[in-house]
């Protein structure tokens, strides 16, 4: 009998520290803020995945107590912790597939914590499409991508990747491509980066409150609209 397929999930997330997260959005309305940000949409984004997939990890940098300690309490009983390694973004994401891929079977989902409004069906058709193909991508409307899957082995697509440019999602398909692997496409997304980002997901927010649409952004929204007479910072 073929063994039952392990579905992983992983979240990278950061210590919310001032100067360690969301440094362009901190220009704009300030290191504080933009931490406190930061924290709510990695809150948001734990809650709403508790139950997703067979495995959870939380993925956690830098690799210090006080980081791990914080992350353990988020997690509960819900999530594995392991600690990112040092290096580029490409590395450690080649370090955590190849931790987390250990048969044939496997599928891994990673996501980052830069799209608070990542719906939930979202993880469970990229589990779908590694049924039938190798590799799976959520592009993101900035050039890079919200989620990026691999099914069996980890697959060498992270070399050589510009990871702070906007051909970010171009290169990697030109990876995945040149291994001759299949692609499935999820639909895209939006990071939020930027002060124009967190004015398009202000308006986001909106728009589903008004059409009555299901918002599980708690913390998200109590930084966003915490004072509706006074906008806050430069919003």
């Amino acid at each position: 009998m073929k063994p039952k397929a392990m579905n992983t999930l992983g979240i990278f997330v950061k210590h919310p520290v001032v100067g360690r997260v969301k440094t362009r959005l901190a220009e704009a309305v300030g290191a504080e803020q933009a931490v406190e940000i930061y924290a709510a949409f990695v809150v948001d984004l734990v809650e709403r995945f508790r139950r997703a997939a067979d495995r959870r990890v939380l993925c956690f940098t830098p690799d210090h107590v006080d980081t791990k300690k914080f992350f353990q309490m988020m997690a509960g009983r819900d999530y594995h912790l392991w600690s990112q390694p040092d290096g580029s973004l490409g590395k450690r994401m080649v370090g955590f597939f190849a931790k987390h891929i250990t048969s044939g079977n496997d599928r891994v989902a990673l996501i980052g914590s830069d799209s608070p409004v990542l719906p939930e069906e979202y993880i469970d058709q990229a589990f779908s499409l590694l049924d039938n193909n190798d590799c799976v991508l959520g592009p993101a409307t900035d050039g890079g991508f919200y989620l990026i899957g691999q099914r069996g082995r980890p697959w060498a697509i992270f070399d050589d990747v510009d990871w702070s440019g906007p051909r970010v999602l171009e290169q990697t398909v030109a990876k995945i491509t040149a291994c001759d692997a299949r692609l499935g496409l999820l639909p895209a997304c939006y990071d939020v980066d930027t002060l124009d980002d967190l004015q398009v997901l202000r308006g986001h927010i909106q728009a589903m409150r008004q059409a009555g649409m299901r918002i599980d952004l708690v913390h998200t929204e109590s930084i966003l609209f915490r004072d509706t007479a006074h906008e806050t910072s430069q919003l």
